[in-house]
């Protein structure tokens, strides 16, 4: 399955989760563990203004509590707006 945004939303494949455990070998439970906040972009909606400023394969920084969360075939993806992008990763 293949998703589409439309309009100014763009789709991102969550990076992987955080640590399963500290340095002092302490294990994090699910509920305690940091949410990650770089994503990989998968597809870009039709807004012209969006896609002159990113485009598939970019890594973003996008805000904590933004976005709607779904998993297709095992994979978690995250739908953001392009107001909830807070920057571009380069490398």
């Amino acid at each position: 399955m293949k998703l589409r945004p439309i309009e100014d939303h763009v789709v991102v494949k969550i990076a992987a989760a955080a640590q399963e455990k500290t340095i002092g070998g302490i294990i994090i439970p699910d509920t305690a563990k940091e949410k990650p906040q770089i994503a990989v972009i998968e597809a870009v909606g039709n807004d012209e203004d969006l896609q002159k400023i990113v485009k598939v394969g970019d890594k973003v920084l996008y805000g904590k509590y933004a976005g709607t969360e779904i998993e297709l075939d095992g994979i978690k993806y995250l739908i953001l707006s392009k107001s909830d992008i807070l920057a571009v990763v380069e490398e």
